[in-house]
């Protein structure tokens, strides 16, 4: 398995991005990704109960597994626009079709950006024919830059296998940096490849892989409306992945280490970052327990601030796995912090206390904590919490 540049883009595919004028600010607002034809596609979705109009089209639409093109705003997340959103979707969607002379149908919406305010579609009309003529393989990145909003920089990554005997591409794109925390997915990914594979398996795998990937990270402890990850798969390379052929774990391998990569990147650039955070839970009596003590400490404030400010305070870390509703002894409860020990049996190990305050000083931290219950165990990916993610949100819409 080896990377490659984004900009090769991966065949069957063409990308476009443009300025449509959605945004306050200046920059790319609107992408495309286009296949050469209906392909096997899926998803994976926000489950807040308060879905954005693109989510609700997006998830009827791939009832029958298939689509064509993917369009992207951002700035405007079409969220909570009641029945004028579902229309401004829907219209957007009809518009790059009759351009194309494809099904609207084969159109997936999505949107990010500000929740409750009208969808400019007529904006994103105007723009379409630009958006079309501007297609190309080599288009990947700028596609890339055009569904950010508070990110700091793209996440992406391309990569090629061989396959029974071909050369298969894998890209994945991502937009993601706060209103992250999982339930199935948690920001927009866009992830294409050449291989032939079914609609059905690709689902499955991708509803797997969504739980080892963008299931396990966490910015804030906030989900978001628009939450949605899509995987298209053209064939165009040949390489046919069924669930009894021996394709099938090099496929998988690729699948995982692209929504893997994507959720790290994720994580790394949460708002305000300055530290990124591996919570690893280990000794649980089930596979539950080990992500309900993980997930209560990656989206603690408290544990997060103090990693921000340095500050070794390991009660705050006890404290939530023991909120968490995870089955635990605190008196046979231990971790480490990069490997070094701090708690042994639910106590202090003070002949290590200054060793841990100079770990804490440092911007990549693993956190291991034994329950010492059973043999199940989960890892989280989080961020701290800084001074900045309150700036970044306190005047998000102003």
């Amino acid at each position: 398995m080896q990377m490659y540049p984004l900009r090769q883009g991966v065949p069957g595919f063409t990308f476009s991005a443009v300025l449509a004028g959605i945004k306050k600010k200046t920059g790319l607002d609107l992408g495309l990704i286009l296949s050469d034809a209906p392909c096997p596609a899926a998803g994976v979705f926000t489950r807040n109960s308060v879905k954005a109009a693109p989510v609700l089209s997006c998830t009827a639409k791939l009832q029958d597994g298939l689509a064509r093109a993917v369009l992207v705003n951002s700035g405007n997340a079409n969220a909570c626009t009641g029945e004028q959103g579902l229309r401004s979707a829907d219209l957007t969607c009809e518009a790059l079709a009759q351009h194309l002379g494809i099904d609207r149908n084969h159109v997936l919406p999505c949107s990010t950006g500000v929740i409750g305010v009208p969808l400019p579609h007529e904006t994103i009309i105007k723009a379409v024919p630009a958006l079309i003529s501007g297609s190309s393989p080599s288009k990947a990145p700028a596609f890339a830059r055009s569904i950010l909003t508070t990110d700091t920089r793209t996440k992406t990554i391309a990569l090629r296998e061989t396959i029974n005997g071909r050369t298969v591409h894998m890209l994945g794109m991502a937009k993601g940096s706060g209103m992250i925390m999982p339930d199935m997915a948690t920001m927009l990914a866009f992830i294409v490849t050449d291989a032939k594979v079914e609609n059905k398996l690709l689902a499955s795998l991708l509803r797997e892989e969504a739980e080892l990937s963008f299931n396990r990270i966490c910015v804030d402890g906030d989900m978001s409306t628009n939450d949605t990850v899509l995987l298209l798969a053209g064939g165009a390379s040949g390489a046919a992945v069924t669930r009894a052929s021996h394709a099938l774990d090099k496929f998988r391998a690729m699948l995982r280490r692209v929504m893997q990569e994507l959720a790290l990147l994720i994580v790394k650039d949460g708002e305000g970052a300055t530290k990124l955070l591996r919570i690893h839970v280990s000794g649980a009596r089930t596979q539950v327990d080990a992500k309900m003590a993980a997930m209560q400490v990656a989206r603690s404030c408290l544990v997060k601030t103090a990693f921000f400010g340095e500050d070794f305070n390991w009660g705050r870390i006890i404290a939530a796995v023991g909120q968490s509703g995870a089955v635990c002894t605190p008196e046979r409860i231990s971790m480490l912090f990069n490997d070094i020990p701090a708690v042994r049996n639910g106590q202090a190990v003070p002949e290590n206390r200054a060793r841990l305050v100079r770990v804490m000083k440092k911007k990549d931290i693993t956190l291991a904590i034994d329950l010492a219950c059973g043999k199940k165990a989960c890892e989280v990916l989080t961020c701290d919490l800084s001074y900045d993610y309150v700036k970044i949100n306190a005047d998000y819409t102003t």
